[in-house]
């Protein structure tokens, strides 16, 4: 994880600085757009190193759970970032659109998208690794603004090939419009997931329902009820209530609850299990499991 924050950052700083010479050079507010989107992926990068770094920091007496949200809470702040430099990119366009100019030097504007291409694409694919590995929140955010780079990238140069080309700035302005409308999608969805971790949202439901097939599996056990997870950086909270037989001794029942347990962490190895034991007489009533 720390690997893929550096290497996020390496990028996002090279192609600032290829950007802002080429919008320099060309005038082009389709590479301007482009220009934004990478200065705030160098931000966001930053803000995910950091993160990253205060995510994997252990538990300690402050903090019991581990320090897992601060991932999270760089989502939040990643997806603001976002949505403010796409307001920004529109009031350009508007600008523009009202005091048109044609783009110029479309060679070096080519040249700095093909680059920005191949180098964005070649981050995201470590990035996707990563996240295979480590289902970090952060790396995935981060993986998001280069995802919307590349697409970026692809869509200036387009841009500003058809606007020389055709001799029609306004394409160069539909092409900026569309990456801030881009900018907007991917803000929303960093934002959502990273409040659904701060607000605790269960796990999705094909992981509880591989949980609870994981319990019933067991023999000697006769229903789960009161499931309740969540997650927190790379790890995830499971905790959950097991019947057993009332009269089963309580040394069998312990060794039942630590097989449960294990077999739940060797399907989530970063989880953190809390398993409560209940006896069920079958002559009480009792209200149905979970």
């Amino acid at each position: 994880m720390r690997q893929a924050t550096l290497a996020s950052m390496s990028v996002a700083t090279i192609l600032v600085v290829a950007k802002g010479i080429a919008w320099l050079v060309t005038d082009s507010v389709g590479m301007l757009s482009s220009l934004v989107d990478s200065a705030l992926d160098l931000v966001s990068s930053l803000i995910t190193f950091i993160a990253v770094r205060q995510a994997l920091v252990p538990a300690d007496e402050d903090h019991r759970f581990g320090h897992g949200k601060a991932e999270a809470l760089a989502g939040v702040a990643q997806a603001g970032f976002i949505a403010a430099s796409a307001g920004g990119l529109v009031l350009t366009v508007a600008d523009r659109f009202l005091h048109p100019r044609p783009v110029q030097a479309e060679s070096t504007g080519l040249l700095v998208s093909a680059f920005a291409v191949l180098l964005t694409f070649a981050l995201m694919l470590f990035q996707t690794h990563v996240v295979r590995r480590t289902n970090s929140i952060a790396i995935g955010a981060d993986k998001a603004h280069y995802t919307t780079d590349f697409v970026t990238n692809i869509a200036v140069g387009a841009g500003i090939l058809a606007a020389s080309r055709l001799d029609q700035p306004l394409i160069d302005l539909a092409v900026a419009l569309g990456v801030a409308v881009y900018l907007v999608t991917g803000a929303w969805t960093i934002g959502r997931t990273s409040i659904d971790v701060l607000m605790d949202r269960e796990l999705p439901e094909q992981d509880r329902a591989r949980i609870l097939d994981i319990v019933h599996r067991h023999p000697g056990v006769r229903s789960v009820h009161d499931l309740r997870t969540r997650s927190s950086g790379l790890t995830q909270f499971i905790q959950l209530h097991v019947v057993l037989h009332p009269t089963m001794s309580l040394g069998r029942a312990h060794v039942i609850g630590d097989s449960i347990e294990a077999a739940i962490r060797e399907a989530y190895p970063q989880a953190e299990v809390i398993l409560h034991i209940d006896p069920w007489n079958d002559d009480e009533p009792r209200l149905a499991p979970d």
